[in-house]
């Protein structure tokens, strides 16, 4: 099968996921304050409970550093599981305020109770119904962001511009926990239903104009524009915003073996 049609397989599935997901993860619910001290969150990016997390990440617009622990992972996932114990992924390290937290519901609520000073809406508290599409949705994904591939390992943090639900963005989170990549995500929710859609389809005509001092606001002035996944490597000075770009730039760089 040619590689453009596998991709274009690849984001439909992606696309699916989000939609099961009910494109949670999309929209800056509140613009929480950041915190002084950065989360470290051990994320398996493939886990729905993660996946859930990561979605109140983006709608709070919170930061994080993602330590990724594909399943046969070494390099985080040992380190992950004495802090986590018999916790399991999601893990969640607030230095804050001093909380280790690894079940998914309880780091949902610490987030919006500790940076927004409100419970989670509905949509952000993860039931029965929304933990079975979540399965579903990541059967979906055929395994991806679940195994640990080898790969050498960068002396500096990769910097990734994202939003949960962005079915571009996952591609990129995949392969940055396959590889067993940390990085820091940068979460950067869309502000107003106006932004719906992808970068070059807006709902909204003309010139893009982002709501006054949010976020897309700060990186329409440093980019010029507001497209993601976009993704910064301090190790090579590289930046670049394409997702099949940054993959063939992942693989290159720092891929051992070529994807099977």
């Amino acid at each position: 099968m040619p590689e453009a049609i596998r991709r274009q397989a690849r984001v439909l599935s992606s696309s699916l996921l989000s939609t099961l997901d009910l494109w949670r993860g999309t929209m800056l619910v509140h613009a929480a304050r950041q915190p002084k001290k950065r989360l470290r969150l051990y994320d398996l990016e493939g886990d729905p409970a993660c996946r859930q997390v990561r979605e109140a990440l983006t709608a709070l617009g919170l930061d994080a550093d993602v330590f990724p622990c594909p399943i046969g992972g070494t390099r985080y996932r040992p380190k992950a599981e004495a802090l986590a114990g018999a916790g399991g992924f999601p893990l969640l390290v607030d230095a804050n305020t001093g909380d280790t937290l690894t079940d998914g519901p309880t780091i949902i609520a610490h987030l919006f109770r500790t940076y927004a000073e409100r419970e989670p809406p509905a949509a952000y508290r993860p039931g029965p119904l929304a933990a079975r599409l979540a399965e579903l949705g990541s059967m979906l994904r055929a395994g991806r962001g679940l195994q640990a591939r080898p790969a050498r390992r960068p002396r500096r943090r990769l910097q990734l511009w994202s939003f949960e639900s962005s079915p571009y963005s996952r591609l990129v989170r995949e392969r940055l926990t396959e590889l067993e990549l940390a990085y820091t995500l940068h979460n950067v929710g869309k502000e107003h239903w106006t932004e719906l859609g992808p970068a070059a389809l807006r709902l909204r005509p003309g010139p893009y104009r982002p709501r006054p001092g949010g976020r897309r606001e700060q990186l329409l002035a440093r980019w010029g524009r507001v497209q993601l996944p976009y993704l910064e490597d301090p190790n090579t000075g590289a930046a670049m915003f394409e997702s099949a770009d940054i993959i063939a730039y992942l693989e290159q760089h720092y891929a051992r073996e070529p994807q099977r």
